[in-house]
């Protein structure tokens, strides 16, 4: 090689690396500047844990007063059927310690199906887990928080901030596609939960029954709407009576919603869209906390450049959510009957496969067969609209109520409900009214 050649190779190299330089100092100043989140939820408080400690500067805004300030000491449960790898050592991986909040794992639960069967789907290993939500220092909101604040975030509650002036957005649901009304009780059962089939107690979706140390919630959750919905928790409180010895000593009746939705991008003008403020939420069963941390990580992970954050959700969690959402579109066709299909299949796939995660798994697994339906599902569950900070999603809308959803609540309904409102009485206030759904 001549001299000419020899010297334009290394004018070349030294452009190359002039430009890699340019590159990592522009980056590194990115890295440098502050680092806004909206919501110290779950997503929001796992993204700022994980920029804080790769020594970003973070602050994250919050509306209300504290972190798990929307819920009232309910149970909620994260599942670990939709991936092969237990959640709780993903969540290690990524530097987030599971053991800063009180979990109860389960492998075992009782499945009641519509015509009051109860059958006990199995696995060997940790089908599920039960936190709980709320400001109490054991529960998973109040467990991010502590990993946040060390990692050195700096939180403002009480405060408001526009989405457009926020790196990621995580300011969870806006409307309702579903509403769950539930009571805590004190009650002498063990350890215990029921999930519940049942179209009449629970309009299109389940009820359940949960019991960690002494205290009990039920809960039933409505994908339809109703009229003086609170007669659907008295006949669902009545029926667990029936069937359990609870010895139940009513504390308190919390509520929610789930907004359910699917955005044509996640990552809008340069924002990370995370947890329900991105649609990252199980259309079916409402199972939403283990999609929501994993949002908030991958967000991140996407902000200091470790990954494309687009690329991550559509390839580890949008496939699941449209799993979810074809799910719900069948399910929403079907009443009782369809419900008692389900759980039939449930329990013949366990006893032939031995384990009965493994019927979840596949439940939730996307395949050709359902990615065929998928046009079909968004077509006819849901309606397209554009959101005031410009994105375009496909909502689920909160389904009218049907000719069926009409009836008269029991006697022993009629009785709970009038026991609430002497407790209610003696307490001087409302926690839940008799109002619409």
């Amino acid at each position: 090689m001549d001299r000419r050649g020899a010297g334009a190779d290394e004018a070349n190299a030294r452009r190359l690396k002039a430009k890699a330089e340019a590159e990592a100092a522009r980056k590194a100043a990115e890295l440098a500047k502050p680092k806004h989140i909206l919501g110290a939820g779950l997503s929001g408080l796992s993204a700022a844990t994980i920029l804080a400690r790769a020594g970003c500067e973070v602050h994250v805004h919050e509306i209300r007063s504290d972190s798990g300030a929307r819920f009232d000491g309910d149970f909620q449960g994260i599942e670990n059927w939709t991936s092969d790898a237990d959640f709780f050592d993903e969540m290690r991986d990524w530097g987030l310690d599971p053991g800063e909040f009180k979990s109860d794992a389960f492998d075992v639960i009782d499945l009641v199906h519509p015509d009051d069967v109860i059958t006990q789907p199995n696995t060997d290993g940790v089908a599920f887990r039960i936190v709980q939500r709320g400001t109490e220092g054991h529960t998973i909101d109040q467990g991010l928080k502590r990993m946040a604040i060390e990692a050195g975030v700096e939180i403002h509650y009480g405060t408001r901030r526009e989405p457009g002036d926020c790196h990621i957005v995580a300011a969870g649901p806006r409307e309702s596609s579903a509403v769950a009304f539930g009571e805590i009780f004190h009650t002498d059962h063990p350890n215990h939960v029921t999930f519940q089939l049942n179209d009449k107690l629970a309009p299109g979706a389940y009820s359940y029954l949960i019991v960690i140390d002494g205290i009990g919630l039920i809960c039933t959750c409505l994908w339809r709407q109703q009229r003086k919905s609170t007669r659907y928790l008295n006949e669902t409180i009545a029926w667990y009576e029936q069937h359990y010895d609870l010895n139940r000593r009513p504390i308190k009746r919390v509520g929610g919603k789930g907004d359910f939705g699917l955005p044509t991008r996640y990552v809008h003008e340069g924002r990370y869209y995370v947890g329900e403020a991105g649609g990252l939420q199980d259309f079916m069963w409402g199972f939403g906390m283990r999609y929501a941390i994993t949002s908030g990580v991958l967000a991140a992970k996407a902000v200091l450049g470790e990954c494309d954050y687009e690329t991550e959700v559509r390839r580890r969690l949008v496939p699941l959510v449209r799993a979810s959402a074809i799910n719900r579109f069948l399910m929403n066709r079907v009443g009782n009957r369809g419900f008692k299909m389900v759980a039939n299949h449930w329990m013949r796939d366990q006893e032939k496969k031995g384990d009965g995660l493994a019927f979840m798994r596949w439940l939730y697994k996307p395949g050709l067969g359902r990615r065929t339906i998928w046009p079909m599902v968004r077509l006819g569950m849901l309606r397209r609209k554009r959101l005031a900070d410009g994105r375009t999603v496909y909502r689920m809308p909160f389904r009218k109520s049907l000719r069926r959803d009409s009836w008269e609540p029991s006697a022993r309904a009629v009785e709970i409900g009038e026991e609430w409102r002497a407790v209610q009485r003696g307490r001087g206030k409302k926690v839940i009214a008799d109002s619409d759904a």
